[in-house]
């Protein structure tokens, strides 16, 4: 095993923007685990339902030594960093692992969370190495990234850049985005690398943190005493709930089910092709087993899993308008659509 007992635990943030990729790259580096290691991740989602972790969990089952635990509602990167604290106290003491791998919501600013865990509590627990920034090349084109402070503070913080999705990419645009990091950032202090289907290296994950990033965030304001994580939304026996989050800009709406209902698979697929949105993650339960599936840049993509606990689907947009009807028509993709549905716990 590479760490001792005892000794501070690697440690990689891995951040980018909304539908770049992070949980498709970390299910990547969760396969290239050696096997007499134990690895932990700590998921931040932007919604209150949260998917990631169940996409994870999903297709690493048959993986030992694998923790997940999730933070809700895109509050690991506010400002007071309590929620990922407590979460992250709990994780280490329940999984003592051999590396930690730390994901913040695509719309958290992740200075927020460097700067908690560079504090001096954390200095005998966790060796900070590369945080990764996630980008998509092409989206250097487009003003409402350029000009967003999260997309530009994601990459300003990050000491390796991974362009993924290089399959998809223009010749100009690796190019272009090479010369905005240049321009915006240096490229002195970072690594970039262009990769497909997210990827990477496990050797990257080894590359130190900037002392220049962890110094500026560890100035940042102390956070107060935890108190205690916020509430977590369970799986309903009966029905369905409903929460909604809004920050950023954006807002999200996420449906958890009763793990007993199935859905049908070809009627999730038209409804998630035909609903304009920025980004679309859901888990649901099919009569041939589970199934996880991911809208962004206007593409639908499926993958089966393994298990999971429940149905849930969490959509973000920058305009609620988007959602009208869509959970009558979530409901109409149920096998059995003949008896009436219950209204969302609650209401």
């Amino acid at each position: 095993m590479s760490k001792k007992i005892g000794s501070p635990v690697p440690t990689n943030i891995i951040t980018g923007f909304l539908g770049v990729g992070k949980t498709t790259v970390i299910r990547h580096l969760l396969a290239q685990k050696p096997a007499d290691e134990r690895w932990a991740v700590l998921v931040n989602e932007f919604g209150e339902v949260g998917i990631d972790s169940n996409l994870i969990e999903g297709t690493t089952s048959s993986e030992r030594g694998i923790t997940i635990s999730q933070v809700p509602g895109g509050c690991m990167c506010c400002a007071n960093g309590l929620p990922m604290q407590m979460a992250l106290s709990l994780l280490l003491a329940r999984s003592k692992p051999h590396r930690l791998l730390i994901e913040p919501t695509g719309l958290g600013h992740p200075r927020e969370v460097l700067g908690v865990l560079s504090r001096e509590y954390y200095r005998e627990l966790l060796s900070l190495q590369a945080t990764f920034t996630l980008i998509d090349a092409r989206k250097i084109q487009d003003s409402r990234y350029t000009s967003n402070s999260v997309f530009n503070e994601q990459l300003d913080l990050a000491e390796i850049v991974i362009a993924n999705k290089a399959d998809l990419y223009q010749p100009e645009d690796f190019p272009a985005l090479l010369d905005y990091i240049e321009s915006r950032f240096g490229l002195e202090s970072k690594l970039v690398y262009q990769v497909k289907h997210g990827a990477v290296d496990l050797g990257w994950l080894k590359h130190p943190a900037s002392d220049v990033n962890v110094n500026s965030c560890r100035s940042m304001p102390l956070p107060e005493d935890p108190g205690a994580l916020p509430a977590v939304l369970e799986t309903p026996a009966e029905g369905f709930v409903r929460a909604d989050n809004s920050g950023e800009g954006f807002f999200s709406r996420g449906w958890i089910f009763n793990p007993d209902w199935q859905f049908k698979e070809t009627r999730l697929q038209a409804l998630f092709h035909s609903i304009e949105v920025e980004r679309l993650k859901g888990v649901f339960n099919t009569p041939i087993g589970f199934v996880g599936f991911n809208k962004v840049d206007n593409v639908v993509s499926r993958v089966g899993l393994d298990d999971s606990a429940d149905s849930r689907v969490e959509i973000i947009s920058s305009s609620l308008d988007s959602l009208d009807g869509f959970e009558e028509a979530l409901l109409n993709c149920l096998v059995d659509r003949e008896n009436p549905m219950p209204s969302a716990v609650g209401e």
